[in-house]
């Protein structure tokens, strides 16, 4: 799982309800099949707020916004094993 820091998040435009909405990605999986999901925080409508969403990458549905202006951490890095 890839992570970037609150206020410098890359983002995707989602389409939504007709409409192409700006989602901040809150994660991104890299997949063993090869597949890759992002997680986006996507504002569906003023009535309903803001929701958490998974998409998989790529879709038509989907389109790159922005990057971000530093690397993503891994917020579950795999556990290094020593010799005793």
């Amino acid at each position: 799982m890839w992570c970037w820091p609150a206020g410098d998040q890359p983002a995707l435009y989602v389409y939504d309800g007709g409409t192409w909405k700006y989602a901040p990605v809150t994660a991104r999986l890299d997949h063993a099949d090869g597949r890759t999901e992002y997680q986006v925080t996507l504002q569906t409508s003023p009535d309903l707020g803001t929701v958490h969403r998974a998409y998989w990458w790529p879709q038509p549905g989907l389109r790159q916004a922005h990057g971000s202006t530093c690397e993503p951490t891994d917020r579950e890095p795999n556990p290094k094993t020593t010799a005793d």
